[in-house]
């Protein structure tokens, strides 16, 4: 069964996400006081433990947030999702609009390991039906228009 991890934000760009209890999600906004909401195609940003444990792997230590995602979970294969695709996660709805970014230069992982999964593993989503989402919410892929 897919689930969610951890939940995080940062109040302002450029600083790590921390871990929180929960987060609100707004449609046509984002994440109540991340510095990364707004409306754009980047409202959130999730990353599957699974990525994480490849990187800790190589001998880093990863707290959940370390590569500015809001969202971590666990049982589902993320990066196979399609853009457009749909999650229920817990009461919300979000949609996959984008699958990896660019990596930062100056990414203080990518420095140690010569490598980072966001670029390739990470997806963002904006909100589609907002609610709050805690650790331990369950993660459905939605089929159709739901």
């Amino acid at each position: 069964m897919a689930e969610v991890a951890s939940v995080n934000i940062s109040e302002r760009k450029g600083t790590v996400k921390h871990e929180v209890d929960s987060i609100e999600l707004v449609v046509e906004h984002g994440i109540v006081g991340d510095a990364h909401a707004g409306n754009w195609h980047r409202q959130i940003s999730l990353l599957a433990e699974e990525s994480i444990d490849k990187m800790r792997a190589l001998g880093v230590e990863l707290i959940h947030g370390a590569f500015a995602e809001n969202i971590n979970t666990v049982g589902i294969d993320l990066k196979s999702q399609p853009i457009g695709t749909k999650l229920a996660i817990g009461e919300c709805v979000v949609r996959v609009t984008q699958i990896g970014k660019e990596c930062h230069n100056d990414c203080e992982i990518k420095k140690i390991t010569g490598k980072c999964v966001m670029p390739t593993e990470g997806i963002f989503a904006v909100v589609e039906k907002g609610g709050t989402v805690h650790k331990g919410d369950k993660i459905t892929v939605l089929e159709g228009d739901k």
